[in-house]
């Protein structure tokens, strides 16, 4: 059974005074906090806490961006995604919920950052490393932000007490991030503090996706090629599709494929990873509490699934066969499954992995130039896998041959599509379909629906601007809302 101390060890250290951290977080932070090792990575543990709930990471904020993608459908209150019209009010309150969540991390962060420089029984190398964690992952989260909200307040270590604070642009929130990214490629260990946190490989994976946002894909094709090189991680090796339950399945600690994961456990008491309650359908066996079954597909009506090759071991694995009303072809997702658990699920959360990274590598090169032969290698190491076969051992028999997608579209073109394969359900595709500037064209393609452009974006939340009196809801607020 999998347990992580530094959770625990947040949980207890702060139940008795998280109050007093809410209302008074600097007087409490100078007078006892912050000062000891023990005490800056106590406030280290409370930046995971927010977005590890079930209204983010926990499941919510999985479920929001599947359910935009063209293989996914949401049911019940998620259905109105379906139609690409924007959100409802249920959905516009859900999306607020995450935002805030995302914020309280942040400022958990920004707490670190403040306080840490001060603290009396750290050595400089300490408080380097302790302030490099908090600023990864307070970069991480604003390039959560600003891929679903577009130009955000940037709240930071030196405004912590202020509430009224402007829109920042979006090339401002991209520059904040990539400055934060820096420092922790730079002071960041080569070993993470405990898993589930970060490194200095973290920071360079983050780096990656960060440039390849901006469109700068020479630099993110060097960070990529930085993490790779580096030989500090590989492929999870599969021989039926079972086995990616090596990577995915609720038992699972540790992968040399894990760059950085949420940790999820059955215990204590709600540690647990609640998507598979919502992936789910009752008494199908995958999650014995139960099930929402709030997402789905159709192995038929579905154009994208249909054409994904059934000898593709990760269609076996992510997908089974499961009618509720909706007729005979409709499936649920099994990627994160826990046959055994009576609470939460054990499952840990990919953020990262090393296949993310080397099909970052693969598209860059063909976005900075053009496909090559290491670029395709590292797309069949990962296509490879996909089939059970050894990933770095070629097989002409189920290798791309690049003469094949010798052309910058055709290549990119296949890069992602073997990339949603890979990361279904993970909350990735959607941003790519974004950043390549394709969203409407796939989801028109694939469903037959014209998007409209307020589904690109997220509405700034009502409880942003009625208490923060520097963002006008009628001119800074998101096309549509």
């Amino acid at each position: 059974m999998k347990k992580y101390l530094f959770y625990i060890l947040a949980c207890g250290l702060f139940s008795s005074c998280s109050k007093e951290l809410e209302e008074h977080p600097k007087s409490i932070a100078a007078e006892v906090f912050y000062n000891t090792p023990a005490e800056v990575e106590a406030g280290l543990n409370a930046i995971y806490i927010p977005i590890r709930g079930t209204g983010a990471f926990g499941a919510l904020y999985q479920c929001q961006l599947e359910i935009y993608t063209e293989y996914m459908y949401g049911r019940g209150s998620h259905a109105p995604l379906n139609d690409y019209k924007g959100l409802d009010n249920t959905n516009i309150t859900r999306v607020g919920g995450m935002w805030t969540l995302f914020y309280q991390s942040i400022r958990n962060a920004n707490i670190v950052i403040s306080r840490t420089p001060d603290g009396t029984q750290l050595t400089g190398e300490q408080k380097a490393k302790y302030i490099a964690e908090a600023r990864c992952l307070r970069a991480l989260w604003y390039f959560h932000l600003v891929r679903n909200w577009g130009g955000v307040p940037l709240r930071t270590e030196t405004n912590i007490d202020s509430i009224n604070l402007r829109r920042a642009g979006q090339q401002e929130v991209y520059d904040f991030i990539v400055s934060d990214l820096k420092y922790a490629e730079e002071n960041l260990e080569d070993v993470p503090r405990l898993q589930g946190t970060p490194s200095k490989w973290v920071a360079k994976t983050i780096l990656t996706d960060v440039y390849m946002n901006l469109h700068q894909y020479g630099l993110a094709k060097t960070k990529a090629a930085e993490v790779i090189s580096s030989g500090k991680f590989s492929l999870v090796e599969v021989a039926a599709a079972d086995d990616f339950d090596k990577i995915y399945g609720p038992e699972v600690v540790e992968t040399p494929e894990e760059i950085l994961y949420l940790k999820y456990s059955r215990t204590p008491s709600g540690q647990g990873f609640e998507l598979p309650r919502y992936a789910h359908y009752p008494g199908a066996g995958y999650f014995p509490p139960g099930g929402y079954y709030t997402f789905y597909s159709d192995s038929e009506e579905n154009l994208f699934v249909k054409q994904w090759d059934k000898n593709d071991l990760r269609y076996q694995f992510n997908w089974y066969s499961q009618t509720f009303g909706l007729g005979p072809t409709t499936i649920l997702n099994k990627k994160f499954s826990d046959r055994t658990t009576t609470t939460g699920a054990g499952n840990d959360f990919p953020l990262y992995r090393y296949a993310d990274v080397l099909l970052f590598y693969a598209e860059c090169v063909a976005q900075d130039a053009a496909p090559d032969a290491d670029a395709m290698e590292k797309l069949n190491m990962v296509h490879r896998r996909a089939y059970g076969k050894p990933s770095t051992v070629a097989d002409p028999a189920i290798d791309f041959k690049l003469s094949d997608y010798s052309t910058k579209q055709a290549f990119i073109d296949l890069v992602v599509r073997e990339r949603a394969y890979e990361d279904c359900l993970e909350g990735k595709h959607w941003f790519d379909l974004k950043r390549l500037g394709i969203a409407q064209e796939v989801i028109q393609d694939m469903l037959g629906i014209t998007m409209q452009e307020k589904q690109l974006l997220w509405p700034i939340p009502t409880d942003e601007y009625n208490y923060n009196k520097a963002i006008d809801p009628n001119t800074d607020q998101n096309p549509g809302y």
